[in-house]
């Protein structure tokens, strides 16, 4: 993947989630706090509670390396609510990157409303590019941002590079399932912006070759079609809301690209979970 390719992802997605009609979605579907892929108690919970459910799982996997003085990098942090999550059960100090200055304009009105400005900076920025010294975080944290950079080894590379010797890197992202067939994928690829998928043994090569340790990934992907069908009944559901607040072309193409989802999903073609890793300790 060339730095031209990488350049272009990151003005892609910046693009992509700085228009009026992505902030409405996810602000009056997700609610516009924990707008990931959610672990689902039931196939009709609310998909705000699913999602504070995955943040409090990765947190739980992290819990011994945070806490006050410590400091986390939240990469692709949206609207903030893990990094307000983080730094209401830790009182870790964070730095939340993000390349949409929409989603950091409500992210850093949040922070303000619920009173933690002072813990949590919210930076514009690429993950291509951290704008951190070497070693500086106990804990790098991403949920669903990885799929959007257009060289995830570099992604990664960097993100090993700003964790401090014996911290933690934990994250998700949705990936293709093994074995599945690229244009299979092409529909779900094109509607969320981006060229490819990764996959979860990707992610296992990349992070041992850059000499991390205890690397697992807990596989989740039962997960994903229901998050997907509870997206499209939320669809349904708020339609005369949303409509005031997102395009009718856009409501248009969330009725058809979310079944399709769906349908990826219970083909086994996507794969969703957690990565947890360790650096290594200077010797």
């Amino acid at each position: 993947m060339s730095e031209d390719d990488a350049t272009q992802a990151a003005g892609v997605a910046r693009d992509y989630y700085n228009t009026r009609d992505v902030d409405g979605f996810y602000a009056t579907v997700w609610g516009g706090e924990d707008i990931h892929t959610g672990i689902y108690a039931g196939h009709e919970e609310a998909i705000g509670l699913a999602s504070r459910r995955t943040v409090e799982r990765i947190a739980d996997q992290v819990a011994d390396a945070l806490g006050p003085g410590r400091g986390l990098l939240d990469l692709g942090a949206g609207y903030g609510g893990a990094a307000r999550y983080l730094a209401r059960r830790f009182g870790c100090r964070i730095v939340a990157l993000n390349i949409s200055p929409l989603q950091n304009e409500r992210h850093r009105k949040l922070n303000a409303e619920q009173g933690f400005a002072g813990l949590i900076d919210v930076v514009t920025g690429s993950f291509n590019d951290i704008p951190a010294a070497d070693g500086r975080f106990d804990v790098v944290w991403s949920q669903e941002a990885l799929c959007h950079s257009g060289d995830r080894a570099l992604t990664l590379a960097e993100a090993v590079r700003v964790l401090a010797p014996g911290g933690r890197l934990a994250f998700t992202d949705l990936m293709a399932a093994d074995g599945a067939r690229p244009d299979a994928l092409r529909p779900l690829c094109d509607r969320l912006n981006v060229k490819d998928l990764a996959t979860a043994a990707f992610y296992r090569e990349r992070l041992t070759a850059l000499g991390l340790t205890g690397v697992r990934f807990e596989d989740l992907s039962e997960h994903l079609p229901v998050h997907y069908q509870r997206l499209a009944e939320e669809v349904e559901r708020h339609g005369p809301e949303l409509t005031e607040v997102i395009s009718e072309e856009y409501l248009n193409g969330l009725r058809e690209n979310l079944p399709l989802c769906v349908r990826a999903c219970r083909e086994g073609l996507l794969s969703w979970g957690i990565f947890h890793a360790r650096k290594r300790q200077a010797v």
